[in-house]
C-alpha cells in the first residue's frame, strides 16, 4: 500500500516495517525541511539512494497527496503530509520510549570481576583495576551495586542497581614515533625499554613500531587496533607506551584528540 492508507489504521511504527516505508518517511522528511526549493539529488545523497529512487518516491507522494508540486523542483508538503508525519513519528518517539524504559531498564546488569567469591543479592563496592571493572566486598569504595549473578574469585559477574561513581585516573599515553624505513634511524632499544618501565600497557602502530618492541624486548599488549585500544586503555586508567610508525602518526592522535585522552609525544632527543 502506498502513502494514503487508511489514517484510521493502527500507527504503530510503520516506518520500521521494511525499507520502502523508512525510506518514504526519509524522503517526506528531507522534502519537509527543504521545501520549497528540492533537490532530489541531495536528498539522495543523504538517504543514500539513487536520484532515480527520490524521483519514485517523490511521485508516489504527490500521487498520494502528502506533496505538491508546484512547479519545476518545487514541492510543498501538504496538512496530510505534515500530519503523516507527525503520527509516523510519534509512533516511533513511544517506541524508542518503550525500548528505553521496559526493555533496556529491564537488563542494566554489567559485568565485573569478583575478587572473592559473591553470591547473588550481596551488596558489593565497584573499582577500576588494570582498566577493569572489580566486584569486591563493599567497604569504602565511592560506587556500590548489588550482585545479580555470583561467582568466585576471578569470575565475570552481574552486578546492577549501581550507586555512586567509581573513581579513577584516566591515564596519560606517551607517544614515541618510529622514523618509517627510509626516514632514518629509530630510538635506540634501551630507550624504550626505559620507557616501558612506567607504563601500564604497551601498544604498537605500524612495522618499524612492532620491530623496535621486539628489538628491546617488549612484548606489546596491543598490536592490532591500535588507535582504538590505546584510547580506550587510557581511558579506563592505565598509562600506555604507544610506538607508532611515522605514517600511522597523524591517525592515532587524531583519535586521542577526539576522545579526550591526554598525550604528549616524545622524540629519541626528548628523555
Amino acid at each position: 500500500m502506498g502513502p494514503s492508507e487508511d489514517p484510521d489504521e493502527p500507527t504503530g511504527p510503520r516506518v520500521l516495517d521494511n525499507r520502502r516505508d523508512a525510506t518514504r518517511y526519509r524522503v517526506l522528511v528531507e522534502i519537509a525541511a527543504r521545501q520549497p526549493a528540492v533537490s532530489q539529488e541531495e536528498i539522495a545523497d543523504v538517504i543514500g539512494v539513487t536520484s532515480q529512487a527520490v524521483s519514485d518516491y517523490v511521485r508516489d507522494l504527490v500521487d498520494g497527496g502528502f506533496v505538491e508540486k508546484r512547479g519545476r523542483g518545487r514541492y510543498e508538503v501538504t496538512k496530510e503530509g505534515v500530519d503523516w508525519i507527525i503520527t509516523r513519528t510519534d509512533a516511533l518517539s513511544e517506541f524508542v520510549s518503550r525500548v528505553s524504559d521496559d526493555v533496556l531498564g529491564s537488563v542494566d546488569v554489567d559485568a565485573a570481576v569478583a575478587t572473592d567469591a559473591l553470591a547473588e543479592g550481596d551488596d558489593v563496592g565497584l573499582e577500576m583495576r588494570d582498566g577493569v571493572l572489580h566486584a569486591v566486598p563493599e567497604g569504602g569504595a565511592a560506587a556500590t551495586a548489588v550482585v545479580v549473578t555470583g561467582g568466585e574469585a576471578g569470575e565475570a559477574v552481574g552486578v546492577t542497581d549501581f550507586e555512586g561513581v567509581v573513581e579513577y585516573d584516566p591515564g596519560v599515553v606517551t607517544v614515541v614515533p618510529v622514523p618509517a624505513v627510509t626516514e632514518g634511524e629509530p630510538p635506540s632499544p634501551d630507550e624504550i625499554r626505559d620507557r616501558a618501565t612506567g607504563a601500564d600497557l604497551v601498544a604498537v602502530g605500524g612495522t618499524e613500531a612492532y620491530a623496535l618492541a621486539t628489538r628491546a624486548g617488549l612484548r606489546p599488549d596491543v598490536r592490532f587496533g591500535s588507535a582504538t585500544g590505546v584510547s580506550q586503555a587510557a581511558l579506563r586508567g592505565l598509562d600506555v607506551l604507544l610506538l607508532v610508525s611515522t605514517d600511522e602518526l597523524s591517525r592515532h592522535t587524531t583519535r586521542l584528540r577526539e576522545d579526550g585522552v591526554r598525550y604528549e609525544v616524545r622524540d629519541s632527543l626528548d628523555r
